[in-house]
């Protein structure tokens, strides 16, 4: 497989990832929340603040999942599934270091973001800054 196929393949994972957790929690916050223990309730206030980072979610899966298909994206997607994915998994990490261990599928949501996280780290350094001249790949 060479080096395109894989940074597409890459783009599509982390992507159709963001799109789906991004959907779910925009949609239905409490039933995907719930899934881990955590109860939402009813609270106006809570529930906007839990959906915004859904639909933020849901449109930087749009702009990864973009980059599959419109090559001049690819770098700016790679860069954002980077950014995203080991954001989230450092700031899990974190917050078990402060808060204490939460249920096991959010543990385990952290290392999928870590990994995938990596992964794009990875071929964001194989790839041309577009802004320095290069091409992306």
């Amino acid at each position: 497989m060479n080096g395109s196929r894989v940074l597409k393949a890459s783009l599509l994972g982390s992507g159709a990832i963001l799109l789906a957790v991004g959907c779910a929690v925009l949609i239905a916050p409490a039933a995907m929340h719930a899934a881990n223990g955590v109860e939402l309730g009813s609270n106006p206030s809570l529930l906007s603040e839990v959906r915004a980072p859904g639909g933020a979610l849901l449109a930087l899966g749009m702009v990864v999942c973009a980059g599959v298909f419109v090559s001049r994206l690819r770098y700016a997607a790679t860069m954002i599934a980077a950014i995203v994915y080991v954001a989230y998994g450092l700031s899990r990490l974190l917050s078990i270091a402060i808060d204490g261990l939460p249920a096991q599928g959010i543990v385990v949501a952290a290392g999928i973001e870590i990994a995938i996280g990596a992964v794009n780290v990875a071929l964001l350094t194989r790839l041309s800054d577009p802004e320095r001249g290069g091409s992306p790949a």
